[in-house]
């Protein structure tokens, strides 16, 4: 695989983002989705070896769209100027945990959890960490986790979420309103012959996370 070739595509479409510029370019588009679908085939192999779950997922069935949504966006620019994969043994579109990769020129990250789950879901994950707090901060405060996950999710609520006491010492778990996680890393990253061992370490210790909030999704299901 050559991850340059993708970074190069990008960054010309961020520079180019319109219809007539991809249409004449389609060919470069088509060699740089093809390099990432072997990055997500390299990917789930070597995830398989931990997370048997994903065993004999496919990575056409991971990769989203380039093409955005605009239909209620103030921004129209029709492309999407990342590339990015969802390794998930439910699927893209399922609220369980699993492993996210986003390749963007000067934003590029490793992620996964639950995200936007719907409020019945949400209420269900806020329990299980309050009902199971040492275990979950045994998790995510292990120094192993922490340097490359500081933040557990992405948006929060200013208090209590309702139902739960103001006064618990660890509220900051409460109030995400989704349960994720991600790395960001530099380009340079990805650009190193031997990115997948760092790659591997990384998501072995997300792997520890998702099976938390999964224990309790598929409860929840």
């Amino acid at each position: 695989m050559n991850i340059a070739v993708i970074f190069q595509f990008l960054k010309r479409l961020a520079a180019n983002n319109n219809r007539e510029w991809f249409n004449s370019h389609r060919e470069e588009y088509e060699t740089a989705r093809k390099e990432f679908e072997e990055l997500l085939t390299a990917l789930i192999s070597r995830i398989a070896m931990f997370d048997e779950s994903i065993r004999g997922v496919e990575a056409k069935d991971c990769m989203y769209r380039i093409y955005r949504d605009t239909r209620f966006s103030e921004d129209k620019t029709p492309y999407k100027i990342h590339l990015g994969g969802y390794i998930n043994a439910r699927g893209k579109k399922s609220d369980h945990c699993g492993y996210y990769i986003h390749l963007q020129p000067g934003n590029c990250m490793l992620a996964g959890g639950s995200y936007c789950p719907p409020p019945p879901l949400l209420k269900a994950l806020r329990q299980a960490v309050y009902d199971n707090i040492d275990e979950f901060r045994s998790i995510v405060e292990d120094p192993a986790f922490k340097q490359h996950f500081p933040v557990i999710g992405e948006n929060f609520l200013k208090t209590a979420p309702k139902g739960f006491p103001k006064d618990f010492p660890y509220l900051k778990y409460l109030q995400c309103k989704e349960y994720t996680v991600s790395c960001h890393l530099p380009d340079t990253f990805f650009l190193s012959p031997d990115f997948m061992e760092p790659t591997m370490c990384i998501f072995k210790q997300m792997k520890r996370f998702a099976d938390f909030m999964n224990y309790t999704i598929d409860d929840f299901e």
